[in-house]
């Protein structure tokens, strides 16, 4: 049996995620915005006295894995920041594909889809409401090096968002309260809704993601 190294929460830096419940079908109401659930592996990123690291949902220090994520998490023009996102590797059609990403021939080429601000400069970003941390994430990324993508959410029919997702092959879709701070852990109030067709769904529950 081979021996793997527990993760350290004494790491500097490391915020446990917030994690997406499990739901049937997207919530309605002008509270809840929608993202897109990229196929990749779940990372927090920060930047602080001039170092990045890049830590994993369980805890795993991956910041030598992904060379062009780390170089634009340094340029962010930000004494210190904490960004929650999806390390992903995508096709010519832009399309995030979790084999390319698995293989590990491609790191050099990973991307983040950054979809929370945790921390920025200092100021604890985790009790503002969500459409607060997405506003102030996007001016932050406004100007960012490849290697940084802001992650879009769309507001209204969440059905709409799920069932256009659906077509273009996608995961699915993350739906999120618009007035709710980031809570570390299991959330109702990030709701994952699953498209059953996608490669992502249909391959074993992988550690990590």
């Amino acid at each position: 049996m081979l021996f793997r190294p527990s993760p350290s929460k004494k790491r500097p830096g490391l915020i446990e995620p917030c994690i997406p419940t499990l739901a049937s079908r997207p919530p309605t109401g002008p509270q809840w915005v929608h993202e897109i659930k990229h196929d990749g592996y779940r990372l927090i990123a920060r930047k602080h006295d001039g170092h990045v690291r890049l830590f994993t949902r369980r805890g795993y220090d991956w910041s030598e894995r992904y060379p062009l994520i780390a170089k634009a998490v340094a340029a962010l023009r930000a004494s210190s920041a904490t960004i929650d996102g999806e390390a992903v590797c995508c096709d010519a059609g832009g399309l995030a594909v979790f084999d390319m990403l698995h293989s590990r021939q491609h790191d050099d080429r990973v991307l983040l889809y950054v979809f929370d601000l945790l921390e920025l400069d200092g100021t604890d970003f985790r009790p503002q409401p969500l459409h607060l941390r997405k506003a102030r994430l996007e001016k932050l990324l406004a100007k960012a090096p490849p290697g940084i993508q802001f992650n879009e959410h769309v507001e209204g029919n969440g059905q709409i968002a799920f069932e256009h997702a659906c077509k273009l092959g996608l995961e699915g879709i993350v739906s999120k309260h618009r007035e709710h701070p980031y809570r570390s852990g299991r959330s109702k109030t990030w709701l994952k809704v699953k498209n059953s067709a996608a490669p992502g769904v249909t391959r074993f529950e992988r550690e990590d993601a």
